[in-house]
């Protein structure tokens, strides 16, 4: 069964932003979709978060696409480093990821011990797709080109994007995120 799992990002929850798009688009395309509300999601705790995701999967399988925006891009690396050797997903789409300490006291935890990309990039059968803008008010473009180079990601620029989130420092809500169809 072709499964896809979104996780949000900071603050968001299963109804915000391209959530709820993709979740319909992908249905369209015989996924079973899961958009969890994270616990804590403000500010996310990995503590709390990582073995709710955990938990949400189940058995990862080859069939498994995860979906993250944001911290939920953070989420689903540590996931993947905490899969044991031979587990695999299908693939995980990250938007707007990023890999260090993006200068948010609330996210240090996060950042305790160095991403493992040696761990995360075998975890997919088919590999990462990595969606940027080229104007994130909080994570530049080289956190793309760093995911690019550490996980062979497909690197994805958008132009005047934002963060592709809900309405934040002014920028208008991104409802729709057709490159994450695009790119399965």
């Amino acid at each position: 069964m072709k499964r896809a799992i979104i996780v949000h990002c900071w603050g968001g929850n299963s109804n915000y932003a391209w959530y709820p798009w993709v979740k319909t688009e992908l249905e369209k395309l015989g996924y079973q979709v899961t958009v969890p509300n994270m616990p804590d999601p403000d500010p996310p705790v990995l503590a709390t978060w990582l073995p709710h995701l955990a938990e949400i999967i189940g058995e990862p399988d080859d069939e498994l696409l995860l979906i993250g925006h944001s911290i939920g891009t953070v989420t689903i690396m540590r996931y993947l480093e905490s899969l044991p050797e031979g587990k695999q997903i299908r693939k995980a789409i990250l938007v707007a990821a990023f890999t260090d300490q993006l200068g948010f006291k609330e996210l240090e935890n996060y950042f305790e011990t160095r991403l493992d990309f040696a761990k995360i990039k075998p975890k997919t059968k088919e590999g990462f797709v990595v969606i940027q803008s080229d104007d994130d008010p909080f994570v530049s473009e080289q956190y793309g080109a760093r995911l690019e180079e550490e996980l062979g990601a497909k690197l994805i620029i958008k132009h005047a994007a934002g963060h592709m989130s809900g309405a934040v420092n002014g920028e208008s809500s991104c409802l729709e995120l057709p490159e994450v169809i695009e790119n399965l």
